[in-house]
């Protein structure tokens, strides 16, 4: 009985391995992350918000090939403090148990998270800490799970993809051109080409290929260099953060062109097209091409900016 009291209020970690049986889990947890929100069934609580602590471990598939530090293979700590912050956000909510139960939910929709457990506690209610604690796994929500999945695709973001030309990015209005674009609401991906210098031949296919998507990630730092708000990402990790915190992104595309089940059929040299395979993979709601000619197709709708030109009609 000692056990089951120390259990009952220890952390959720701990309450996690108690109870896993024979199966291998592997865990991420966060802790003691406190948000300020409005909350509660009683009219004192509300027109105003108070703290809340969120303790939460999911317990993961373990990953049997090789990790190879790549953080698309595991699931992201950002997973979890994007389910609070989403279900905080979606309305105000009476009850503890309808916030964890949410969170839950949302955080299952991976298909990496086998069990979830989630503590929240008011922390300005009392003397003391007041809060509820929920473990669920995916069997929990059945069908429904599949509902939200859908639900979550269609509310994933559709980036504007632009193609800049090394011409165009030399020019001085380069920053006007990104000032538009970060005006706009869609996520801005940049693309480019290879320098303009004599690139290294290797004389073998493969090893020539991964030469010349190196060659574009130099001239993406270079692009980053121009402007600070421009940031290189190599990952889907980190592309999907971005867009969601409305961070610009310039594509490096060794990893994501590399690790692609089914990938570009153009080479790197032409990259154009290959900035339209890329448009198609993250569902873009438009290619912008600055200074180059338009692909002869691609799965998004296409459109050519002349440099010197303004990327929107006034």
């Amino acid at each position: 009985m000692a056990d089951e009291i120390r259990l009952a209020f220890a952390h959720p970690s701990e309450r996690s391995i108690a109870t896993s049986g024979e199966d291998p889990r592997d865990r991420i947890s966060l802790r003691d992350h406190i948000v300020e929100a409005e909350i509660g069934a009683f009219q004192a609580e509300r027109g105003h918000t108070q703290r809340l602590r969120f303790n939460v471990v999911v317990e993961v598939i373990p990953f049997t090939g090789k990790l190879e530090d790549d953080v698309d293979r595991i699931l992201s700590y950002d997973t979890v403090t994007e389910a609070i912050a989403h279900e905080l956000a979606a309305e105000r909510l009476n009850l503890l148990e309808t916030l964890a139960e949410r969170i839950a939910e949302r955080i299952l929709l991976e298909p990496q998270a086998m069990r979830a457990f989630v503590r929240i506690e008011k922390l300005d209610r009392g003397p003391g800490a007041l809060g509820v604690e929920i473990v669920r796994t995916r069997r929990d929500y059945g069908q429904h799970l599949n509902e939200l999945a859908g639900e979550v695709a269609q509310q994933r973001p559709h980036p504007r993809i632009v193609y800049v030309s090394n011409a165009a990015m030399a020019r001085d209005d380069l920053g006007t051109w990104i000032d538009a674009l970060d005006a706009r609401r869609a996520p801005v991906i940049f693309c480019v080409g290879a320098p303009d210098l004599p690139a290294p031949q290797t004389g073998h296919k493969m090893t020539q290929r991964r030469v010349d998507l190196l060659a574009i990630e130099q001239n993406g730092w270079m692009l980053a260099a121009r402007d600070h708000r421009c940031k290189v990402v190599a990952t889907r990790t980190e592309l999907d953060w971005a867009m969601k915190n409305g961070q610009i992104c310039v594509w490096a595309p060794s990893k994501i062109v590399l690790d692609a089940t089914q990938g570009p059929k153009v080479q790197p040299r032409d990259s154009v097209a290959l900035a339209a395979w890329f448009a198609g993979v993250m569902e873009a709601c438009e290619l912008v091409v600055i200074g180059e000619a338009l692909p002869e197709s691609a799965p998004v709708p296409l459109r050519a900016v002349t440099p010197g030109a303004a990327i929107f009609d006034a």
